[in-house]
């Protein structure tokens, strides 16, 4: 009977969180997510495209290093001829130069990284001069959060930004099919782990364009993203807020040399999430928690889960000290 109740507690956590853990605004109920598959828009033409007298790189096969190597040896006029004709794929194809897939996504908006239009749409722009940047930040949002509805994470990136000053940049990066809703996507790893294969491409994408390590800010279901992430990528920092867990039981599980920061605001309704990992379901160990050996950064007056880069909240002004490379592990005890 003992063992019964045990597995029933147990049961009945993985069921809460599947109701429970979710991102910004998705209450209503939801389906799972399919996530676009397939080679990028306009591939077919571009591999079919003989005009420079030799082959285009494979998007789907060539890595980020590949790509930039292989722009680096064209011409100016080689190099807009591509982007005039494959818009599609050089706006999208982690490598290429940062101004010419600008230019290539010039009609979805100003200093955007990336578009893609399939399914819901995925979307990653720039706040700040990212070619000629000293730091680097990517915002990996939560759930609910794509090209239809990515106002308020290109706010966010605006405003750590600021905050961090001018040879900083920040890329809003909605750049993985995220939940929607609430849905069985919300509490487990299917959507993390093809956003992680997302995330890591897109930091190789910045290492081969010569740029710094980058810092990751990742909300809510954006840190199972980065947890998943994370023995992958070159980042520096790795900051999680409003957590549901990153699929580790402790830093140390996440395989990287990345420095890991935690916040969480007494008032977020996550905590109401139990940090356990079943069946499958749930995200396992709450990252501010003593045990996991992330450094835990102040949110005492962050008033609720979508909040944490509000202007004048003490976590922006800890994100811009970490985002202009002012903090590190030698300060953990004044931030404790």
């Amino acid at each position: 009977m003992g063992r019964f109740r045990s597995f029933k507690r147990v049961l009945t956590t993985a069921v809460l969180t599947t109701l429970l853990v979710g991102g910004t605004a998705g209450w209503a109920s939801a389906s799972s997510a399919s996530v676009p598959g397939g080679p990028l828009p306009g591939t077919a033409a571009w591999l079919a495209d003989d005009s420079l007298g030799r082959e285009l790189p494979d998007p789907a096969t060539a890595t980020p290093a590949e790509v930039a190597a292989f722009f680096a040896g064209l011409s100016g006029a080689q190099q807009h001829g591509l982007v005039e004709d494959h818009p599609t794929v050089v706006g999208n194809l982690d490598g290429v130069p940062v101004h010419l897939r600008y230019e290539a996504n010039a009609p979805a908006g100003d200093r955007v990284l990336a578009y893609d239009p399939r399914g819901r749409g995925t979307i990653a722009r720039v706040a700040g001069d990212l070619e000629n940047a000293a730091h680097v930040s990517v915002i990996v949002p939560g759930s609910d959060i794509d090209a239809s509805a990515f106002d308020r994470t290109a706010q966010r990136a605006a405003d750590l930004q600021a905050a961090a000053g001018d040879d900083t940049a920040v890329i809003a990066w909605a750049g993985y099919t995220t939940p929607s809703g609430i849905g069985p996507d919300l509490a487990t790893g299917r959507l993390a782990e093809a956003g992680a294969e997302r995330l890591v491409r897109l930091t190789e994408g910045l290492d081969a364009a010569g740029l710094p390590d980058p810092a990751l800010f990742c909300h809510s279901y954006g840190s199972v993203v980065c947890g998943l992430a994370a023995d992958d990528t070159d980042a520096e920092d790795i900051v999680v807020m409003g957590s549901p867990g990153m699929r580790a039981d402790d830093v140390g599980a996440l395989g990287t040399d990345a420095h890991v920061w935690a916040a969480k605001s007494p008032d977020d309704w996550i905590d109401r999430v139990p940090n356990v990992e079943f069946l499958g379901l749930g995200h396992g160990a709450d990252p501010t928690s003593p045990g996991f050996g992330a450094t835990v950064l102040p949110a005492a007056d962050v008033p609720a889960h979508d909040e944490y880069f509000a202007p004048g909240t003490s976590t922006l002004a800890a994100f811009a000290a970490i985002a202009d490379g002012e903090l590190d592990g030698e300060l953990d005890g004044e931030l404790s």
